[in-house]
């Protein structure tokens, strides 16, 4: 049963879509954190394992390898808007996606390192990388659903 919620659009609960959803925005965003990792590591000539990814005491501005982690994670957040425009195109939903594809990424880095990521390197980066992802993805998308509906009277086209 779809409703009618004051808006344009018909909205209805649809869990499956919302799961598919999680797991593109997820792969997508892993995936071109890679690319992204690995284009700067032959750039720059540093080694690229699953530790720049996954591993926080990465994560810190002492050397090159770092700093080039962390800059990586924030080009991340800024394709993670994108990836947000794209397949969530709400702009309700985007601090839900991008907490959750942040809250997956600690379970995982969790997992990874055997303990609980207390850096707070690691901390201060992922709450800004989802502030931004967030926010650049919202204005993404609210500047596409603030466009205006075309009511033109000409021809009709066949449906």
């Amino acid at each position: 049963m779809k409703k009618l919620t004051g808006s344009f659009r018909y909205t209805q609960w649809d869990p499956w879509l919302i799961i598919v959803q999680i797991i593109s925005v997820q792969c997508i965003m892993y995936v071109s954190l890679g690319l992204i990792l690995a284009v700067l590591g032959q750039l720059f000539g540093d080694n690229r394992t699953l530790d720049h990814i996954f591993e926080y005491h990465e994560i810190h501005v002492r050397d090159f390898g770092g700093r080039m982690v962390i800059s990586s994670f924030v080009i991340n957040s800024l394709v993670g808007a994108a990836v947000l425009w794209f397949v969530v195109e709400r702009t309700k939903q985007c601090l839900d996606f991008s907490c959750t594809w942040h809250f997956i990424h600690l379970v995982i880095c969790w997992f990874y390192n055997g303990h609980f990521p207390t850096t707070f390197s690691w901390w201060a980066l992922n709450v800004a990388c989802v502030t931004l992802m967030c926010v650049g993805g919202e204005f993404l998308c609210l500047k596409s659903e603030l466009q205006a509906i075309p009511l033109s009277l000409g021809p009709k086209t066949d449906l």
